[in-house]
């Protein structure tokens, strides 16, 4: 089963200093038939304009992704660690017991766009931490390069979930190949570009939420950016 969601289908957003697309329920956006996709809870897709940000806030029993596409991301925690998260870098954080944290634009003059996904762990109450590293281009190109798994892949970031997050960059006419051990659900986002899945049309802004296929294959019709995620 692949299920493909166009890009105008997901729920907008404006409050003028964060325009965002929500992929599941979140915040003010409720519908009991699209609250997650197997382990996968939150898919966010955020702008926030110069000056903007979400101040402290917590969570937990959560594991966090981030990843920026433009601009600068400025972090900050209750486990005393700051920095920026800059285009290409990824960035973990394992809310376990509780984590409070804030994330703002760090420039004043550029917007900043990134993906916040929320996965939910396999157990409650461990103790938080957060990671970040940097995805060179070159690294992404032409394959699924695993950025985040469960720790068993060697230069992931480790959350607490048997699950892997790709990056793919793929030029036009190019393409890349899964396969899934049964029972596993899958989701790709296409962040830039446009290609077929299982020959199924999917353009940028667009989500397939995959279950029960064996076998895919993602080709590119244009140059396309896209994220990946093997679920249980």
């Amino acid at each position: 089963m692949i299920q493909l969601i166009p890009s105008e289908a997901r729920y907008h957003v404006d409050r003028g200093w964060l325009s965002t697309y929500w992929h599941f329920s979140f915040d003010e956006y409720y519908d009991p038939a699209n609250m997650h996709w197997s382990a996968l809870r939150v898919f966010n897709d955020d702008v926030i304009r110069p000056g903007g940000g979400f101040g402290f806030h917590p969570h937990r029993d959560m594991e966090i992704f981030t990843y920026v596409l433009e601009g600068s991301l400025e972090h900050q925690d209750s486990l005393g660690n700051t920095g920026v998260v800059e285009p290409g870098e990824v960035q973990v954080m394992s809310a376990g017991t509780g984590i409070t944290h804030a994330e703002y634009n760090h420039s004043k003059q550029a917007p900043v766009h990134l993906m916040q996904l929320w996965i939910l762990p396999r157990t409650k109450g461990l103790k938080p931490r957060w990671e970040q590293r940097r995805i060179q281009p070159e690294q992404r190109a032409g394959k699924l390069l695993p950025v985040v798994s469960d720790g068993s892949m060697p230069e992931t970031l480790a959350i607490d979930q048997d699950a892997t997050i790709f990056l793919s960059r793929l030029g036009a006419g190019r393409s890349v190949s899964f396969e899934s051990r049964p029972g596993r659900h899958a989701y790709l986002y296409v962040i830039d570009g446009s290609l077929n899945v299982n020959q199924q049309l999917l353009a940028a802004g667009g989500q397939a939420r995959i279950a029960g296929e064996p076998r895919l294959d993602l080709a590119a019709k244009t140059d396309s950016e896209l994220l990946f995620l093997d679920l249980p």
